[in-house]
């Protein structure tokens, strides 16, 4: 598999996602690929309300916030094993942020949860794997993660 040279791990700032990215260090330590990891805050739900929502935005952000921590945990753990991990943290449309990444950075794989959003998560932190899947210019990987596995 020598054409596995860059793999990209989406992360959509939930307790959901350290498995998937214990995944792409796995393979990225296995093919000895560059890892990036890019954790994604869906900002689209907020456009358009007329009724100020300052305390559901913000407290929506400091829940990321927490999330965003505790991956990096894991991330900065590998960085200091020696594998030098590049993170990105990106706000607005998730699948166009991820779409433009994975070309940006010339993506050979994309890692992605596959576990079934509810319609609460789907609204607040986006990960809509659906229209990334149709788009991704290259190989896929999903991760299944069960509600159950969570700490």
């Amino acid at each position: 598999m020598d054409f596995i040279k860059r793999i990209l791990v989406v992360s959509w700032l939930t307790q959901y996602c350290d498995n998937t990215i214990k995944v792409g260090i796995s393979l990225a330590a296995k093919y000895k690929a560059e890892l990036s990891v890019i954790h994604v805050m869906d900002t689209t739900w907020l456009e358009g309300w007329s009724v100020p929502m300052v305390s559901v935005e913000q407290e929506h952000k400091n829940e990321m916030a927490k999330y965003k921590a505790q991956l990096h945990e894991i991330i900065s753990v590998e960085n200091m094993k020696g594998m030098a991990i590049k993170e990105f943290v990106k706000e607005g449309n998730s699948s166009e942020i991820v779409l433009t990444l994975a070309k940006e950075e010339h993506i050979d794989l994309l890692i992605l949860r596959s576990q079934q959003e509810s319609r609460l998560e789907r609204m607040l932190v986006g990960g809509s794997n659906d229209e990334i899947i149709r788009a991704m210019p290259c190989s896929i990987f999903l991760v299944k993660q069960e509600l159950c596995a969570v700490k």
